[in-house]
């Protein structure tokens, strides 16, 4: 048999190896192949490029709270439907599949707790609730949280992750921009330290008001943080936008964020923040 065909038939009888779904992850940034168990020890953040992937509210909880400190906050809260809102889907519906996905109630959950043994009180958004949209329940439990933080005088932290206001009730979640910047104005004529942490993304209503509103604001590497998407100021002003745009490094340049750390430091910044500022 010629030597070609024997090296075509051991060729054909090599298998292929199969890789099980879901241990892999490739990192948008550098372009690297992940070990996703390697990738959750280290907070989901890639060990070449840095880049911040987008995360759970629970990894958030877990790494800056104290262990066993959580209590939730206003956990009996959900949307309704004031609007009886429907596009292909209706509202309500979209609200129970985004229950089910994500075993919250909406796209905010709060707590009290301890940073290094500092009383805190905690918010997190979720954007995979209805990409961590603002309605009235977002609203009502960030002014509770704020209050609260208020009575007890006690830092407030929110973790902002957010595609903007839910339209699927209209002016009422407009209306949560407002309310919730003058429970924060009271709060800090009071002396109250709050401080927000934008991650990726921070855009729409929730910029607009508490996102930008901190006495000391953080950012997460590489978070977007805007008002509106960068393709839709290009297609309004009809230009190229400069390089990282609405990133959280240009907006550092520009003065609108204060710090970037890293999700490994945030909760020993926090801690030295609060211990220096309290």
């Amino acid at each position: 048999m010629p030597w070609f065909k024997r090296k075509e038939e051991k060729i054909k009888e090599r298998k292929k190896k199969s890789i099980p779904d879901g241990l892999w992850e490739k990192c948008p940034s550098c372009g690297e192949i992940l070990y996703r168990p390697e990738l959750e020890k280290n907070h989901s953040v890639c060990r070449h490029c840095d880049h911040h992937f987008r995360v759970s509210s629970d990894l958030y909880l877990d790494i800056l709270l104290d262990s066993g400190s959580a209590k939730e906050l206003f956990a009996d809260i959900e949307s309704t439907d004031p609007l009886e809102f429907k596009a292909k889907k209706k509202y309500t519906e979209q609200i129970k599949t985004a229950q089910e996905k994500t075993r919250h109630k909406d796209a905010i959950n709060c707590y009290t707790g301890s940073i290094n043994e500092h009383s805190i009180v905690l918010a997190i958004m979720n954007f995979g609730f209805i990409g961590g949209s603002m309605g009235s329940v977002v609203g009502e439990k960030v002014s509770r949280s704020i209050e609260y933080a208020r009575e007890h005088k006690l830092p407030l932290i929110i973790v902002c992750a957010s595609g903007g206001a839910r339209m699927q009730e209209g002016a009422l979640s407009l209306m949560q921009l407002a309310k919730t910047s003058s429970k924060l104005a009271r709060f800090s004529d009071e002396g109250g330290l709050y401080i927000p942490i934008l991650t990726d993304p921070t855009t729409g209503g929730v910029t607009a008001s508490y996102g930008m509103l901190g006495d000391i604001i953080l950012a997460e590497p590489g978070a977007l943080i805007g008002f509106a998407g960068p393709r839709v100021i290009k297609q309004t002003i009809g230009q190229d936008l400069p390089e990282g745009f609405q990133r959280a490094e240009f907006l550092q340049q520009k003065g609108f964020v204060d710090h970037i750390v890293s999700r490994e430091e945030m909760k020993s910044t926090l801690a030295n923040l609060i211990r220096i500022l309290t």
